[in-house]
């Protein structure tokens, strides 16, 4: 039988008539205000590229051009890997770039996964017992949700970015310390993806030290942007010590596809065996690990190093122009690459978007379910590539925007 049935058809009639309804759409021509690609290192032209040394341009769809094919040894070509990493996609490359991750991140160990998605899952999904007790920031990314959801393990939220609440919770659940037997884990972000924020990881990861907690760190919007070296926000603030685990992702600032687990050589080689998002999946090619140490290698150089600076100006210059237009009560006090301007609304939200795509800048509104309902926003990425007179035109224009609304 084909056909969908009346109870999915009914699910989807419901998500549209909330304004809520996705499609994939093609390439939009405009200012890059959407993408991940902080640093610009996703190479979506030649003059793009790390190597060259240029800032990217402006004017984007996404998209990379095909590189050439390679010889990559070891029997494998560029084009794919021929098996899951247990099999016969275990290329030699895999060992440099985790050597590479070990050094750039302050690690003891690294296992590269074949996406940020894939890397939560499995670590999630395996580590955590039926007698253990996972504790989240409830904005935490739907890969963590989706692995915990996988993992036996009982699991309850905190308030975002609150030790307080989380002390509050733990102290609920736990009145009488930890049950012999078990394990408490604490699972949160270092730059959360949504509102751009973090949590006070000092003071997280020495409650988390002072109780016996494994603490869980996502640092997927935190690599390549913060740090002297883009090492992440653990490192920077040399806290690695006291890191249960860390997943770093190539996605985001450093322009590639991939991610990996940061944590000690035992949990490396209990992940080996029990991680099933890593076990039962393809290998990722040799081509593209080529390409991600490629650009960790121009990450903590000069390229990077720049790039970085030129971002921290774009943000600074964004947040100060936000309060010269009076639109800083609606932004997040966020003080990274990922600017929100609260609306609350999902079809307002969706038309103050299609607003500014019109115009030329590639926006992106955040409805429900990506967030709760009420919470409904414009998410604007900022990039080392944006000038100061693209960031001050998109905000003029939502200024304008809102008070035609009004």
């Amino acid at each position: 039988m084909t056909g969908l049935p009346e109870k999915l058809r009914e699910k989807m009639v419901a998500r549209e008539r909330e304004g809520n309804l996705r499609t994939l759409r093609g390439p939009r021509y405009g200012v890059d205000f959407y993408s991940n690609d902080y640093l610009g290192f996703s190479g979506k032209t030649a003059a793009d590229s790390p190597e060259s040394g240029a800032e990217p341009t402006r004017q984007t769809p996404q998209g990379t051009p095909g590189d050439a094919p390679s010889d990559s040894g070891a029997g494998f070509t560029a084009h794919g890997s021929g098996g899951s990493r247990l099999i016969s996609g275990n290329h030699p490359l895999y060992a440099e770039l985790e050597n590479t991750l070990c050094r750039a991140h302050r690690a003891d160990a690294a296992l590269v996964y074949n996406s940020g998605y894939d890397a939560n899952i499995g670590l999630l999904s395996a580590v955590p017992q039926r007698t253990d007790y996972v504790f989240y920031d409830q904005s935490v990314h739907a890969s963590i949700r989706d692995g915990l959801g996988l993992c036996p393990a009982r699991s309850y939220s905190f308030d975002h970015n609150s030790l307080e609440s989380l002390t509050r919770r733990v102290a609920t659940v736990l009145p009488d310390g930890i049950p012999p037997g078990s394990e408490v884990y604490v699972v949160t972000e270092t730059v959360f993806s949504m509102e751009g924020d973090g949590p006070d990881l000092a003071g997280i990861t020495a409650y988390c030290r002072a109780n016996g907690f494994r603490l869980i760190l996502d640092e997927a919007h935190a690599v390549g942007v913060l740090g002297k070296h883009g090492e992440g926000a653990v490192a920077a603030a040399g806290l690695e010590d006291l890191v249960f685990a860390r997943v770093v992702t190539f996605g985001k600032a450093v322009g590639r596809h991939g991610a990996a687990v940061l944590c000690d050589s035992e949990l490396r080689e209990y992940l080996v065996n029990f991680s099933r998002s890593l076990i039962y999946t393809t290998a990722l090619p040799p081509r593209t690990l080529e390409s991600i140490l490629e650009a960790y290698a121009h990450l903590s150089g000069d390229t990077g190093i720049h790039r970085r600076e030129r971002l921290s100006e774009n943000i600074e210059y964004f947040r100060q122009q936000a309060r010269a237009l009076g639109l800083d009560q609606g932004f997040y006090t966020a003080g990274g690459p990922i600017q929100t301007y609260r609306v609350g609304d999902s079809l307002e939200a969706g038309q103050l978007a299609e607003r500014l795509q019109e115009k030329g800048y590639l926006v992106k509104a955040i409805r429900y379910p990506t967030v709760p309902m009420g919470s409904e926003c414009l998410r604007f990425c900022l990039h080392s590539y944006n000038s100061k007179d693209e960031i001050l035109s998109v905000l003029s224009i939502l200024s304008k925007e809102l008070k035609r609304e009004k």
